[in-house]
């Protein structure tokens, strides 16, 4: 039974794919008409961001209430974790007042100390080794635009960061194959790499790796970029933009990809930069699905991780 959400690791396939059916129900249960049953009427979400956010705040914000239950927003200022109070102390007091926390943090490490130390389930919102909420919501998408995907090429463009960590190990679990074009200094981490690989070979996917965008994106179902500079990385912006100024994807990346490729973006998205404006504007764009996923599928998600029906 999954009792965390920490990583794309700690999903089996059976269990990824569960939640993607489930969040595929809740978005249609939505747009009919609501939740009317309000399975989570009298339960709270703990928000403890780190970091600001629009999407990951008001999906799961929004998520709680739809489904009749609350979210209560604690930013860095309200509890200052590691300072003012213990990351353990900050888990033990919420586990005593709500059902389930999900994290916005720096460090990976605080959200596994986290969920050491409470006593109910605690979602990993972002971190700076991966972005589980962020996989599943893009892999939802592809799944609506496809029907299947199984055997679907994605090919990331740009940095070897948290989304593309969770990228490859959801990616590779479900048998979606991935090509990434990355800066030979911005490369993935190599265990994630290696572990992404072993699951690919166990869902028969494949995982390329290569410094070239228009190798990666060839027959692509699906090209995804995200920002040069992540937060927290502002004072490396100047050194990072030349490095990764070939990795932009334009309309002359995307015209190498297969005929009707997609384009997807974590958001938010720096135009002119990472993308141009008349890709992730046009036709070919579904980045605003995979927002609107983030809901359904921290709605699945959180429904999972408390047993409700």
């Amino acid at each position: 039974m999954l009792r965390h959400l920490l990583s794309i690791e700690d999903l089996n396939r059976a269990e990824a794919e569960a939640l993607l059916e489930r969040a595929l129900a809740l978005k249609a249960e939505w747009h009919a008409g609501g939740h009317p049953d309000a399975p989570l009427r009298g339960k709270t979400l703990a928000l403890v961001f780190e970091k600001p956010s629009l999407r990951t705040r008001v999906a799961f914000e929004a998520g709680m209430t739809q489904l009749g239950g609350h979210g209560s927003y604690l930013s860095a200022n309200d509890i200052d974790m590691g300072g003012r109070e213990s990351v353990a102390d900050v888990a033990r007091n919420l586990s005593r007042w709500v059902q389930i926390i999900a994290a916005r943090v720096f460090r990976h490490s605080t959200v596994v100390e986290l969920a050491r130390h409470a006593t109910v389930p605690v979602i990993n919102a972002l971190c700076d080794r991966e972005h589980p909420c962020q996989a599943l919501a893009d892999m939802l998408t592809l799944r609506e635009r496809y029907g299947r995907l199984q055997g679907l090429r994605l090919a990331y463009v740009g940095d070897g960061n948290n989304v593309c960590h969770s990228l490859l190990l959801l990616g590779g679990l479900l048998g979606v194959d991935l090509a990434l074009a990355c800066p030979p200094d911005y490369q993935p981490d190599g265990g994630i790499l290696e572990r992404a690989r072993r699951l690919a070979g166990e869902s028969d996917a494949t995982i390329e790796l290569g410094h070239a965008p228009a190798e990666a994106v060839q027959g692509a179902h699906a090209v995804y970029t995200d920002v040069w500079t992540s937060m927290g990385q502002e004072h490396e912006a100047a050194r990072r933009r030349p490095v990764f100024a070939p990795y932009q994807v334009n309309a002359g990346l995307m015209a190498q990809a297969a005929p009707g490729a997609c384009f997807l973006h974590c958001l938010p998205a720096h135009r002119g930069e990472e993308v141009t404006a008349d890709v992730i504007d046009g036709p070919a764009s579904l980045v605003f699905d995979q927002a609107e996923n983030r809901l359904h599928v921290q709605k699945a998600l959180i429904l999972t991780l408390l047993g409700a029906s």
